[in-house]
């Protein structure tokens, strides 16, 4: 398609329509590339593959996903506050002011996907879970759905969250908890200035955490070169981290992990992150890393 021809073809087709075209087209590419593989997909991959033979891509392309309904998700406004939110194990989860009823069930509903027991995202497991007196610092923190199931057992939570929005939804979330919270409007990188800073300036030498998440939209690969200290020198630590925003990240990130002290270990199944256009093949990215340093 020429240049001028790409340009007509994006002001007479509506976005929408093109995303779903290129979505088609993606589906396609995948199970026509496993297909040609010389030896059968891995066992692993089964499941997957079936999903994309009579489903849409999805970023989790597996049939646990058709259980949940956005629909069903009450939606709770707090006058005083003038936020809504939605209950999650019993505590309120509020959202950015400006969200409309339906976008917060549709958000809260990925959420829960999301944290399934079968999803390739999931951050914790039966043995790889917050303990009581954990000390937790959750880097993407978002909605705060993750640092809201944990701050009933963490004697200190620090949460770091970039966007400005969910900050006063994360104050209120957090509220009855404030006193052993600590919520950071920065960026974390390998970069300290005014509006970012490295996770080895923020923690002084010799202060403890014990669990370390990290979601930070491909920007992974950043915030681990800024806390080289942390990870060389902190024990115990358990640390999950994505792997899915870009192509090698699992591969980097384990090594860089086991060249530390980690016993490393990967989420179940895979993830169709086809939000990254330089996406390529196999396609298919594991979830998450999780680690371990014992002390």
């Amino acid at each position: 398609m020429s240049t001028f021809t790409s340009q007509i073809y994006r002001i007479i087709v509506p976005k929408f329509i093109r995303k779903k075209i290129l979505a088609k087209e993606l589906r396609s590419s995948i199970l026509t590339y496993y297909a040609s593989l010389p030896e059968p997909a891995d066992e692993e991959l089964t499941p997957v593959l079936d999903y994309l033979h009579t489903n849409p891509i999805a970023v989790f392309p597996y049939h646990f996903q058709n259980q949940y309904d956005a629909d069903a998700i009450e939606v709770f406004d707090d006058a005083e506050k003038g936020l809504r939110y939605v209950m999650l194990d019993g505590k309120k989860l509020y959202f950015k002011k400006r969200w409309s009823k339906k976008r917060i069930r549709h958000s809260f509903n990925e959420l829960t996907k999301e944290q399934d027991p079968q999803s390739p995202h999931r951050y914790l497991t039966d043995q790889f879970k917050i303990e009581d007196g954990e000390i937790l610092v959750d880097i993407g923190v978002a909605e705060g759905n993750f640092a809201l199931g944990a701050v009933e057992k963490a004697s200190r939570l620090i949460l770091f969250e970039t966007d400005n929005e969910w900050i006063e939804a994360l104050n209120a979330t957090f509220e009855p908890w404030k006193e052993k919270v600590l919520i950071i409007n920065k960026f974390v990188s390998d970069i300290t200035n005014a509006t970012n800073t490295t996770l080895d300036d923020f923690l002084a030498p010799g202060e403890q955490i014990t669990f370390l998440k990290i979601d930070v939209d491909g920007a992974e690969s950043r915030l681990l070169n800024g806390c080289k200290r942390i990870l060389k020198e902190q024990k115990p630590l358990k640390l999950a981290i994505c792997t899915y925003h870009k192509q090698d990240d699992e591969k980097d990130f384990k090594a860089l992990l086991s060249q530390n002290g980690f016993e490393t270990s990967h989420s179940n199944g895979f993830m169709l992150f086809y939000y990254d256009k330089k996406m390529k093949a196999p396609y298919l990215r594991r979830g998450l890393i999780r680690a371990v340093k014992q002390e």
